[in-house]
């Protein structure tokens, strides 16, 4: 414990405690005086819990070291200050600079809702910390009216009580099954356990203003089970008062963190209402980066139409096979089969199966191919009239007739027949 003097304690004979004048989300903070320097400071205290066992103290203790590392990182005018940390009794203590006014909750309880300009304002200030805090690799986590301060004598706002921040590179001490958070200001990803991001921050900041131009918030319910569901599928009603900057609101609390408002972004719309009166639309980013790009074409492994209404016309030698498949199995069974079994004209060399040739016909442009060397060594007319190819001599003269359904193909891969109608691309 501190040391007693005129009734007052002194942690490590320097911080004078004097007065409670908050809770934190991991502590109680007081209002003291800096022996040493002789200025006023806030110093925050982790209340001793004798129910708690020795490794879930230690926790507690690990979690407001880390507050302090996490804000000690940062230097902006909207983010709370740290001046020290101290340790007494295995108690840890913050020391940070005092802000001479309430929470923005205590100022709503107090005054009521703030209008749209001050909303605005508000939001400003804290995009910029958060902006800052994020380009550090610091989550805030637990965003709400309480976590904020409002300066009394400037107006300045001010972003506090990192207790549960998360910093890149840490080990993050949430228990398992337990929830650490304020529920109706959490993000639904992090309701879900599916992720947590800056994007979870931004949402926490649209429930934040939500609430302070109506005095409540759009995920309040009477019961934990009823703010889950209102924050994860209820449909989401931001309040009238929010209609200025609705925007804003509607995109920070978009579900789907990958198209919900960036800090700059909702800065920017914010920034403008406040220079114009009226709050512009989102910019043109809505989507994911990759949406919009052309979706890599695949050849339909079908068969041609029987009586199509135009040519149809193949680009790649595959769908030659796959309708000469067709056309043979009609007439021949399974030796058409036997075709895809054994490469299906992949200019290996190996004997395939494939129906006889006829004349060529002529593209449907009315322009004359020129002929590509044809395949050779047509074996003789057979009762299925199907034939065995090698490659590539040219055909004996008098070849076998071809069936009526089949037209020949020179192609210099090997294919022999094509089903009437098609036409090969070059």
């Amino acid at each position: 414990m501190g040391t007693e003097g005129d009734r007052l304690r002194v942690v490590a004979g320097r911080y004078r405690l004097q007065a409670r004048i908050g809770r934190g989300g991991m502590g109680v903070v007081w209002r003291a005086t800096d022996q040493l320097l002789g200025r006023q400071v806030a110093v925050k205290e982790l209340p001793f819990d004798e129910t708690l066992s020795a490794a879930e103290a230690a926790i507690q203790r690990e979690r407001t070291m880390r507050e302090a590392r996490a804000v000690a990182q940062l230097r902006h005018p909207h983010i709370i200050v740290v001046y020290d940390i101290v340790e007494q009794d295995e108690r840890p203590y913050i020391v940070m600079e005092l802000i001479d006014g309430g929470s923005l909750a205590d100022r709503i309880a107090a005054y009521g809702p703030v209008d749209a300009v001050e909303g605005a304002r508000i939001g400003v200030a804290l995009l910029s910390a958060l902006r800052t805090a994020h380009a550090a690799g610091v989550l805030h986590r637990d965003i709400k009216p309480a976590n904020v301060l409002v300066e009394s004598a400037t107006g300045r706002v001010v972003l506090t009580d990192f207790g549960i921040a998360r910093v890149a590179g840490t080990t993050t001490l949430t228990e398992a099954g337990s929830f650490v958070g304020s529920p109706e200001y959490t993000a639904p990803e992090r309701m879900s356990g599916v992720r947590t991001g800056p994007e979870s921050d931004l949402w926490s900041l649209g429930a934040l203003l939500c609430t302070a131009l109506s005095g409540r918030s759009p995920f309040h319910r009477d019961s934990l089970g009823g703010i889950l569901h209102a924050v994860v599928s209820d449909e989401i009603r931001p309040p009238s008062q929010a209609a200025p900057i609705l925007p804003v609101v509607r995109g920070l609390l978009e579900r789907d963190p990958d198209r919900r408002l960036t800090a700059d972004e909702a800065e920017w719309m914010l920034r403008t209402f406040l220079a114009s009166g009226r709050t512009p639309e989102p910019p043109a980013r809505r989507t994911p980066p990759w949406h919009g790009l052309p979706v890599p074409l695949r050849t339909p492994r079908t068969a041609l139409p029987a009586a199509p209404l135009e040519p149809v016309r193949h680009s790649t030698r595959s769908v030659l096979v796959a309708a000469l498949l067709v056309a043979a199995t009609a007439g021949a069974g399974v030796s058409a089969a036997a075709l895809l079994m054994r490469g299906g004209g992949d200019g290996d060399g190996t004997p395939v199966t494939s129906p006889p040739r006829t004349p060529v016909s002529t593209p449907a442009d009315g322009t004359s191919r020129s002929p590509a060397p044809s395949p050779s060594d047509v074996s003789p007319a057979t009762p299925v009239s199907t034939a065995t190819v090698t490659r590539p001599a040219p055909p004996a003269p008098g070849g076998p007739a071809v069936p009526s359904e089949c037209r020949p193909l020179q192609d210099p891969g090997g294919l022999t027949a094509v089903p009437d109608g098609s036409i090969r691309e070059s």
